[in-house]
């Protein structure tokens, strides 16, 4: 089953897009974000979008991990 490529609380679209952007900035990797460059990457592997994309994603789940453990 594929995941809903929209949030489930579409007016937080923006607040996602700039906690990529501050991920991606954190790690260097700002020439990976979709929303950073306008080039197609229509042409390029899966493999090669995941091991470009992967490490901001990542970076992010690890910065929401640390907020949910501060409300705890």
């Amino acid at each position: 089953m594929s995941r809903p490529k929209t949030p489930l609380v579409p007016s937080k679209r923006e607040a996602l897009t700039n906690f990529k952007l501050e991920c991606a900035k954190e790690i260097g990797a700002m020439q990976y974000v979709k929303e950073n460059n306008d080039h197609y990457k229509g042409d390029v592997s899966s493999y090669v979008n995941g091991k470009q994309g992967g490490p901001i994603g990542g970076q992010m789940v690890k910065r929401m991990i640390e907020m949910a453990e501060k409300q705890l």
